[in-house]
């Protein structure tokens, strides 16, 4: 018997961005909340090489609804003078994302972090507007991390700026296990 999928009406674009905390958070939310009704979902996180966070292992019991993939180093990234390495695997994530994106087999594509892979000059702008406007009309596609570009915000349907008021790494608390990680 085939499996019959259900697909979107019509995709729409997202962006989260902004300096507080829940942009990643808000994405796999909709994630969830996408495979719960039977649609498919990629994740690609840009600039994350940690495999210590939590919802990797969530995803590896989802799947195939859920799928998660990062595209970079588990170190941190120089925005004044990005290495070579580092534009290098996110270039080659950037085209997986799009052969993702324009494939058709997925219904909700998650581009996790790309604002700020954009905003360090290791994307080219350009490109991710073109990848916005060509989008396929059935496909959600998400972009979530801080530094969002203003064309990048003016492409998309729905913008959110998470805005830190007050954050208790501020006063000495480090990332827990299963909250922050």
């Amino acid at each position: 018997m085939t499996e019959i999928r259900r697909h979107l009406k019509k995709g729409l674009v997202q962006v989260y961005t902004g300096n507080g905390k829940g942009k990643t958070t808000a994405s796999l939310g909709l994630a969830f909340r996408a495979a719960g009704h039977g649609f498919r979902v990629r994740i690609l996180q840009f600039m994350k090489g940690s495999t210590v966070y939590g919802e990797l292992e969530s995803a590896r019991r989802l799947a195939p609804e859920i799928t998660i993939e990062q595209v970079g180093r588990d170190t941190f990234v120089s925005k004044a003078n990005p290495a070579e390495e580092d534009i290098a695997l996110a270039r080659a994530g950037f085209e997986k994302a799009k052969q993702i994106l324009f494939s058709g087999d997925y219904d909700l594509v998650i581009l996790d972090e790309l604002n700020c892979a954009v905003d360090f000059g290791l994307i080219p702008l350009e490109e991710v507007k073109e990848m916005i406007r060509n989008k396929p009309v059935h496909t959600e596609l998400v972009m979530t991390g801080r530094g969002a570009h203003p064309d990048v915000m003016a492409l998309a349907d729905l913008v959110t700026e998470m805005r830190e008021i007050k954050h208790y790494y501020n006063s000495g608390q480090h990332a827990r296990k299963g909250i922050e990680s």
